[in-house]
């Protein structure tokens, strides 16, 4: 059930009940981002940590080119200082017109929270309502979607729903409206969908998937999606025996009638929810190779056709083990699944973007081992392909020397120089600040948002 909710917080803290006032639509001095540990250590460290204020994967998508207010608007996850790992979920804008941004929005206030699985995601309707999907966490804390109370204006923000909402992915069509993929918890992780023509009145839950395996036991998954014209589609994976540390496979689900009827790539047709391993929707087989496989990105080639972006490795812990851990794009080329692999990089968590422009492909992301070594992100490279993915070739290291990894390059919709590419920064090793940063096309310019703002409105520091 979707309800409206009061902006009153009501935390449990024990046996006691307290009810606290939060930062909903206030504004924050500057671009904090959020740093995070999930605590599972081995060897090498953390299976991940650092800045991840533009995480995860399957929150998409962060960023928003508007034409017709020459803005790009963002969110992500932040918080209020240096040492605070309050999360809080933030919306602003990079303006073309006079290259500054102005002091970020907390649309949501997650008080008493610091993981960045709740970060937001974004969508914009064709009235410039700006729409921030909240993510949950299982069915200990809920999602929300949030809608501007004006036309492209980041002031103020309305609840709209709360709802049981995880790995939100809006996207919006003119005609149609809102179509959502997202997940529940349910034990395991299972992949849903609801459509919206208002985004106030939505249909009820659809479950995508959910694969049982021999023995009954459950599986689940995760997604990235993307729309192409009519085409609606996700790339997902497996998690055998529900053990998240095992994902691997690559499935592939289209539709072309707002979910109505789903198929695979040959047209035939998939029946919901998906329940076998071999379902109709499977592209490979990672399993019988023994391969984890970690979702990146989306993306069309010129003939409207899909794109996966993934990394594949030994197994799920940070170190030398589990190399090598490939950087692989899986596409259709005339009626048949190609992969090619780009390159290798030292974590699972490595994650960036990619980007598609005619037959020049480019991926942006933290393909180079940085200072903290074997650990999330790095330094970040842009490789490239002038033939659609058959081939590819290093062409320019954006950062260089960095005091801190930099993680999560996110490609923003309608991406538009000089902010074609989003990311954090932040010590995986050890609690530290985390920076905002966005780059140009070329990797030949990158700035930082301003961690600190006496004004309310700054320019961003150009690093190179």
């Amino acid at each position: 059930m979707k309800l409206i909710y009061s902006s009153l917080v009501i935390l449990f803290i024990g046996n006691n009940l307290l009810a606290q006032s939060n930062l909903n639509n206030q504004k924050i001095d500057g671009y904090k981002g959020i740093w995070f540990t999930l605590g599972q250590f081995s060897e090498y460290g953390d299976k991940y940590s650092g800045g991840l204020g533009t995480y995860t994967a399957k929150h998409r998508p962060l960023a928003i080119y508007v034409s017709e207010v020459k803005k790009t608007f963002f969110v992500y996850g932040g918080t209020t200082g240096p040492n605070e790992k309050h999360l809080m979920c933030m919306i602003s804008y990079f303006d073309h017109k006079t290259n500054k941004v102005p002091k970020p929005t907390v649309v949501y206030d997650k008080l008493g929270v610091d993981d960045p699985h709740d970060d937001p995601s974004l969508a914009i309707d064709q009235d410039g309502y700006l729409w921030v999907f909240v993510s949950g966490r299982g069915r200990a804390r809920p999602g929300f979607k949030y809608r501007s109370d004006r036309p492209y204006d980041i002031e103020s923000f309305s609840q709209v729903t709360e709802e049981e909402m995880t790995y939100p992915q809006p996207l919006w069509d003119r005609e149609m409206g809102f179509f959502h993929f997202f997940t529940k918890y349910t034990g395991v992780r299972e992949l849903y969908y609801e459509t919206s023509k208002d985004g106030i009145n939505w249909t009820e839950d659809v479950k995508l998937a959910g694969i049982i395996e021999a023995g009954a036991t459950r599986s689940g998954h995760y997604q990235v999606s993307g729309k192409h014209g009519e085409l609606i589609c996700t790339f997902f994976n497996r998690h055998p025996d529900g053990n998240v540390d095992k994902r691997t496979d690559l499935y592939y689900a289209q539709t072309t009638d707002y979910g109505k009827t789903w198929t695979n790539r040959s047209g035939e047709k998939l029946n919901l929810p998906m329940t076998n391993v071999d379902c109709g929707a499977r592209v490979i087989d990672y399993a019988a190779k023994e391969k984890n496989v970690y979702l990146k990105d989306l993306n069309f080639d010129i003939n409207g056709n899909p794109v996966c972006l993934y990394i594949t490795s030994g197994g799920h812990e940070p170190g030398p083990e589990n190399d090598p851990r490939e950087w692989r794009v899986t596409y259709v080329d005339g009626n048949a699944w190609q992969t090619r692999i780009i390159c290798t990089s030292d974590h699972n968590y490595d994650m960036g973007s990619l980007y598609i422009q005619g037959t020049r492909w480019m991926v942006m992301g933290p393909t180079k081992e940085g200072p903290q070594k074997y650990q999330t992100g790095g330094e970040i490279a842009i490789w490239a392909s002038s033939d659609s993915g058959k081939t590819w070739k290093k062409q320019k290291m954006v950062t260089h020397k960095s005091v801190n990894n930099h993680t999560y390059v996110r490609r923003p919709v309608n991406a538009k120089n000089p902010f074609f590419a989003f990311w954090a920064d932040g010590n995986p090793v050890e609690f530290s600040k985390s920076f905002l940063y966005f780059s140009d096309s070329k990797g030949k310019k990158f700035y930082q948002l301003p961690y600190e703002m006496d004004s309310d409105f700054a320019k961003p520091k150009r690093m190179k």
